[in-house]
């Protein structure tokens, strides 16, 4: 083989080579590990870990509405200790949706993102107080974050409200339907309605902060209200309705625990009596004695709970002599039950009647107090299946009349308010997680039955792992708020004080 034949090949096979190199580098990325997305992919899960699971049954023990006669429960006696950051997690998955709408420059994800951020923060921070922020979610892009300094509570609450206000103006920009969106079915409308709810929400929760020039309370509730789009009736309740798919199903189906220690609360059985409320049916099944001796579903004298301030062992004995009722099998049985609400109509109505006595807005108080208890009633006629002839149109007018129910305008403002948030508690169960107990935190309403000599607690304490791994900034927070060590449950936060 000549020279000049092996120089050509030489070059041919180096031309080859780096061509080859040029091939298998593109080859080398993985298509099941890529970079980049687009954000509606991960709006999906964003959304059904948000409106899933808030809370669940705990907040229903602390509000009084379940007992537990199998063991001591932590939230019924109000003996709760550590909180989670295990928000901050999804908080992660939300901070990548961000940064995937940002790249390409995707309004309506960027204002969705912006919604969920305040969400989770918004809970966060009326869980312990001082939270990391504004130092939050940076670890994996700079290192140095890695242990993040915590933000007074009254500048979280700022920053909420502020990016709040930024999604409803981003939402303003677009009319382009949101793919990916499981909740409101695309709707850039209806989207910005639970933006600007959600925003008359986190203000009603600073009511004790109305003198504060720094939020201007009173007057940016009252601009939401006329100058935003709210919602107009059920069909605008921020849900999330479940299938009969795996995966797809309610929360609770086939969960054993309805089975076991799970039982009604007395205190919460009463209030319902008391008003003669067709939604104990759909809450509570008869007791064991009661259905044995044919008392019927609409029969108020067949349910009865246990006392949340007793003894577990001692309601543990009632129930063992078939006197004390359990949840309705629907929340176990049925694979679709009801839609999770994360805000509805019906909450929005107790926050407009409440706002009214408590001159923040005009209006008719009666009007929205009215309405509020319609549409629980109608939530219920819609979704609570074999049950519907119970939560009817008429049974709700029919309701509203009665005394100890009827809203007047002339009555005391202790007298409404205690009336709107009973009502906004009644219908709240297994719905809206924690937000009677921050209502009782805030207004007194409803009273909690509770063992003698014990409070109720207005926060957790921090997690251990933050003693373990950021242990200087949750240090400075404690300090700062309450005094050297005291990261105690009885300790008031800003909002509250």
């Amino acid at each position: 083989m000549n020279k000049h034949i092996i120089n050509t090949i030489c070059i041919l096979g180096l031309i080859l080579g780096l061509c080859s190199c040029k091939d298998f580098g593109d080859m080398n990325v993985d298509p099941n590990n890529a970079s980049t997305t687009h954000p509606q992919f991960q709006l999906t899960k964003i959304q059904w870990n948000a409106f899933r699971d808030f809370g669940g049954t705990g907040p229903l023990y602390a509000n009084k509405m379940l007992v537990q006669t199998d063991g001591e429960n932590a939230n019924q006696y109000y003996k709760w200790a550590r909180g989670s950051f295990e928000a901050y997690g999804n908080l992660r998955d939300i901070t990548k949706m961000m940064e995937e709408a940002e790249r390409i420059a995707d309004n309506r994800y960027i204002a969705l993102a912006k919604f969920f951020r305040a969400y989770y923060f918004y809970n966060l921070t009326l869980t312990f107080g001082d939270i990391p922020y504004s130092d939050a979610l940076h670890a994996e892009k700079d290192q140095t974050h890695v242990t993040p300094f915590y933000d007074e509570q009254k500048q979280v609450f700022k920053s909420i409200l502020k990016e709040l206000a930024e999604a409803n103006d981003l939402l303003k920009l677009s009319e382009v339907a949101i793919e990916g969106d499981i909740i409101y079915d695309k709707s850039v409308v209806k989207w910005r309605k639970l933006v600007n709810v959600f925003r008359m929400k986190v203000l009603l929760t600073l009511s004790k902060r109305t003198g504060d020039s720094e939020f201007n309370v009173v007057s940016s509730f009252a601009s939401i209200v006329g100058s935003e789009p709210i919602f107009a009736s059920e069909a605008d309740d921020a849900q999330l309705v479940f299938k009969d798919q795996d995966g797809n199903r309610y929360p609770e189906f086939n969960s054993s625990s309805f089975g076991s220690g799970m039982y009604m609360d007395s205190t919460f059985i009463q209030r319902l009596q008391e008003r003669q409320d067709p939604r104990l049916f759909v809450f509570a099944a008869r007791t064991k004695l009661a259905k044995e001796n044919g008392k019927a579903v609409n029969d108020f004298s067949a349910y009865e709970g246990g006392d949340p301030a007793a003894p577990y062992a001692q309601v543990n004995t009632k129930a063992t002599l078939g006197k004390v009722s359990k949840v309705n099998e629907r929340y176990y049985s049925e694979p679709t039950t009801e839609p999770r609400v994360l805000i509805g109509f019906a909450e929005q109505e107790f926050i407009l009647a409440e706002a009214v006595v408590r001159g923040w807005i005009n209006g008719d108080a009666k009007l929205h107090y009215d309405s509020g208890v319609k549409a629980s009633f109608k939530f219920y006629q819609n979704y609570a299946k074999r049950y519907e002839q119970y939560v009817t149109d008429a049974a709700a007018q029919s309701y509203l009349e009665r005394p100890l129910i009827r809203f007047s305008n002339s009555a005391t403002t202790e007298v409404k308010l205690e009336q709107i948030m009973t009502q906004k508690y009644l219908q709240s169960f297994f719905q809206s997680g924690w937000t009677s107990f921050y209502d009782h935190l805030r207004t007194g309403y409803p009273s909690f039955r509770r063992p003698a000599g014990v409070s109720v607690p207005f926060r957790w304490i921090y997690p251990q792992s933050e003693y373990n791994y950021n242990s200087a900034n949750v240090s400075e927070a404690i300090r700062r708020q309450f005094g050297e060590g005291k990261d105690l449950i009885n300790q008031p936060t800003w909002w509250i004080k």
